[in-house]
């Protein structure tokens, strides 16, 4: 089946695309088009390289890369939105999926999935390609991919009398009781910044919390299964495992990591170069990384999945070029050459054995990890849960209230946050759980 005929096929299956995606007279194949792309960060310098090696194979269509930073991204994109401006296609995290989604802004992208010679679900992470489903419809390709695990001073760990890390948290909680006893009061195990939300939520999902309850209508942080994970969380600040701080009271954790005030860091893969950028030299054998404990062994120490896929947007009137973009960037050998631009990690299974990544034991870590990752709740008001999770998750350990009073009012937080959803829900307008509003 030739391109064309392919493009045809979604035409006829997604009226709504509207363009006819090159099949009467080929609108996109008889000029040249414009492609307006907009990416983030670091990767929005690199990608431009791609893109000229994209037009380069096809002369018909021209890219235009707007380089925006993380800082600017979210508010821009939804002021795109507003305006009716937004890009052909951009790079979007994948936590923002759901909010996009329900706004009706992407498109929807299953039947080129169904018909694309390189996009094919299974070659990528399940839990990485979940978090750009909602619905059962697929708004996103995974661009890149990150997730959170261990990094540890295994010389510490060594010293306390254990060869490996321990994969139960009984198991772990022991290790860091034996590591506390070797470097004394003023070393602490583990660093959990108090102004961060993810690991209170990675423990949640490993207890087998969801989260939200009721349709994603409700807040289930007063059930057992999170306050399983939250007494766990609070119990590593009271008996001294971590100190009571956030990331902007160290003024440099990889210091304090090769001093050993710290032992263990839940972190990303963006800290893989950093490490060995920054630790001395005659600490470069002395750390490494390790997937998560779960309460119940390796099969339930899930962590997050996290990274940027690449979305088409309704607006845009290329959508056939746009979509070859995605599935140029989205091949495994320019999958790799992404890797060796930027450092993050490929979202595709070929592209990491390519690149050597399941041969280094720092980054085979994060491949074990990242077979067991879970997206966190798909509604756009998910961001501003975690916000009040990360507050009252800090009252808490500091003692300001309770840990049952910090659950309850953490319910009613996602009470108030989700009450439009319910609003919604009772009209119809929502299907629980999902993002059906923003099917066509």
């Amino acid at each position: 089946m030739t391109r064309a005929q392919a493009a045809c096929l979604i035409a006829a299956a997604l009226p709504a695309l509207g363009t006819g995606a090159g099949c009467a007279g080929g609108r996109d194949r008889d000029r040249v088009v414009t492609l307006r792309f907009w990416a983030m960060g670091r990767e929005g310098e690199v990608v431009q390289e791609l893109a000229r090696d994209f037009t380069r194979e096809n002369p018909d269509v021209r890219v235009e890369v707007q380089q925006i930073p993380w800082s600017a991204a979210h508010e821009k994109l939804l002021t795109g939105y507003v305006g009716r401006a937004t890009p052909d296609l951009a790079q979007l995290g994948n936590t923002w999926i759901a909010e996009f989604a329900a706004l009706r802004a992407l498109e929807p992208l299953d039947a080129r999935i169904a018909v694309s010679s390189v996009v094919a679900p299974a070659a990528y992470f399940r839990g990485i390609w979940e978090s750009n489903v909602m619905g059962n419809v697929t708004f996103g390709v995974p661009w890149y991919v990150d997730t959170r695990l261990l990094f540890y001073r295994r010389d510490l760990l060594a010293k306390a009398g254990y060869d490996s890390m321990p994969d139960t948290w009984d198991g772990w909680r022991a290790a860091m009781l034996a590591m506390k006893r070797a470097g004394g009061p003023d070393h602490y195990p583990l660093f959990l910044p108090l102004n961060e939300w993810q690991p209170q939520a990675v423990l949640g999902l490993q207890a087998g919390s969801p989260l939200l309850s009721d349709g994603a209508t409700r807040g289930a942080f007063a059930a057992p299964e999170f306050r399983r994970a939250f007494a766990f969380y609070v119990g590593l600040f009271r008996d001294g495992l971590a100190p009571p701080v956030g990331a902007n009271d160290i003024a440099n954790v990889y210091q304090e990591f090769a001093r050993g005030y710290i032992a263990m860091y839940i972190t990303g893969p963006w800290n893989l170069g950093e490490f060995r950028n920054r630790l001395p030299a005659e600490l470069q054998d002395a750390w490494s990384t390790a997937p998560l404990p779960g309460p119940d062994g390796p099969a339930s120490g899930v962590s997050l999945a996290g990274g940027s896929s690449l979305v088409l947007f309704r607006g845009s009137k290329h959508k056939e070029a746009a979509w070859r973009l995605i599935e140029f960037l989205s091949r495994p050998e320019r999958q790799e050459q992404f890797y060796r631009l930027t450092g993050d990690l490929p979202a595709r299974h070929e592209a990491w054995t390519a690149a050597g990544l399941t041969a280094d034991p720092r980054a085979r870590a994060f491949w074990r990890q990242l077979q067991r990752v879970v997206p966190t709740p798909m509604v756009p008001e998910w961001e501003q849960i975690a916000t009040r999770l990360q507050e009252r998750a800090e009252q808490a350990v500091r003692g300001t209230a309770p840990p049952d009073s910090v659950l309850a009012r953490l319910d009613g937080d996602a009470a108030r946050i989700l009450e439009k959803r319910r609003w919604l829900l009772a009209r119809g307008r929502v299907s629980p759980g999902s993002a059906k509003d923003a099917a066509p």
